[in-house]
């Protein structure tokens, strides 16, 4: 097997270890495997495919310490004709969430999931995708 080197701080490596031992994996090395096979095949799912998607994106990310705020403002006229909608709270004392609804294919809604993970000192990113499609037979009220 290849050897890879990641920095990452200490408090994330640690995590890892401690979730490695809690949940019976052989080590930091073999989590990491197994995250990065998930995160890669995320966006694989061949019933996604082709068709009209809908996606809830969350971030969280410290306010004052960092620049993520102009990041999220910039990905969102970046990807106008994506962000169906948009919203910024503040959390707690020094925090803001930047919450982002998308319409569009899984090519450009999975860039812009890439884009928002890359962005420096995010805390939290989470999202879920799920076809626009799978409501068309659920009744309408009148």
């Amino acid at each position: 097997m290849t050897v890879v080197s990641v920095s990452m701080p200490e408090a994330l490596v640690e995590r890892i270890d401690t979730f490695a031992e809690e949940h019976g994996y052989t080590g930091r090395s073999e989590v990491v495997r197994e995250a990065s096979r998930n995160l890669l095949g995320e966006f694989e799912d061949k019933r996604l495919e082709d068709r009209e998607l809908m996606a809830v994106v969350t971030v969280v990310f410290d306010y004052e310490t960092t620049n993520v705020e102009e990041r999220m403002m910039s990905l969102r006229h970046e990807y106008e004709s994506l962000v169906a909608s948009n919203f910024h709270s503040h959390v707690g004392e020094h925090r803001c969430m930047e919450l982002f609804v998308l319409e569009g294919g899984l090519a450009d809604i999975s860039t812009f999931v890439g884009k928002i993970r890359a962005t420096k000192d995010t805390l939290s990113v989470d999202y879920s995708v799920m076809p626009v499609d799978e409501f068309s037979g659920y009744p309408t009220e009148e």
